[in-house]
């Protein structure tokens, strides 16, 4: 009886770490559509630059290096536009860095310490990175993505990001999945809320899915439970992120859904301020 816990206390650790495999595997596909965003405008707007800095410099040449009044008209025109170039390539490089970092959260153990943290700018990177790792696991894939992000709730509040990463992203993969798979197979959307509420953060993500089911709804949150097909789903992601939110956040989640018609997964994180 001793061998037979042990092996299954193997195998369940097995499972575990493939499901958080699998979720990096998710994010990392999101990460390499997302991250190709910003790179493209750094790539664009750094030739751009280039451009201007050679016809300036031919500019300068021609005249001899003398700011004639109709040079010095076009050097201020391209001092402006390398000066919004120059703009735009900072913004979109920060954007980068900030897809890096989430990656870097993510992939990360669990042994980390708590940080003030963004949870606007969380829970939207996780919403953005699911919808992008299903789209490079699926050509076909395509739902509506909704965002309502109250400025109030980017204010940081203590958490552990990377764990608070995984939560979300596991949520998003859910909600992706059940809108696109819903019965009508088109016309799937996908929602993210944030609302800071009193004494902290209300988070939600919801979904026109299929909804779940009366007589299952009680077990959503049990390890190895899952409604998906057999071979789609291990059962974990709910779990994992239920012990995330309610054991080490220290806050609450619940699920609202009508069958047919939505689910809604309500996140509430304390600011224990």
């Amino acid at each position: 009886v001793e061998a037979a816990l042990e092996n299954l206390k193997e195998a369940q650790d097995q499972i575990v770490r493939q499901e958080k495999m699998a979720s990096l595997g998710a994010l990392t596909a999101g990460i390499a559509h997302e991250i190709k965003n910003p790179l493209n405008f750094v790539n664009n707007f750094a030739d751009l630059s280039r451009e201007l800095t050679v016809e300036l410099k031919d500019g300068l040449a021609r005249e001899g290096n003398a700011l004639l009044p109709d040079v010095a008209s076009d050097v201020t025109d391209i001092l402006e536009q390398l000066e919004m170039n120059l703009g735009k390539i900072r913004e979109h490089g920060v954007r980068a860095d900030g897809i890096v970092r989430s990656m870097l959260l993510h992939s990360r153990g669990s042994a980390a310490q708590e940080q003030p943290t963004d949870i606007n700018a969380l829970a939207k990177d996780a919403l953005n990175l699911a919808y992008h790792g299903m789209r490079a696991s699926d050509g076909n894939f395509n739902v509506g993505l909704d965002m309502d992000l109250d400025p109030a709730a980017a204010a940081p509040i203590p958490a552990i990001p990377q764990d608070l990463m995984r939560a979300f992203l596991n949520i998003a993969n859910n909600a992706c999945y059940a809108a696109y798979h819903r019965k009508a197979g088109e016309g799937g959307r996908v929602a993210l809320r944030t609302k800071a509420a009193p004494g902290g953060i209300e988070v939600r993500f919801r979904d026109n899915g299929d909804g779940i089911p009366e007589a299952v709804r009680s077990r959503i949150f049990e390890p190895f439970f899952t409604t998906k097909p057999a071979g789609q789903g291990t059962g974990l992601g709910l779990s994992i992120t239920h012990d995330i939110i309610t054991g080490s956040h220290k806050g609450k989640m619940s699920v609202e859904t009508e069958p047919g018609q939505f689910t809604e997964f309500v996140i509430v994180l304390p600011s224990r301020s």
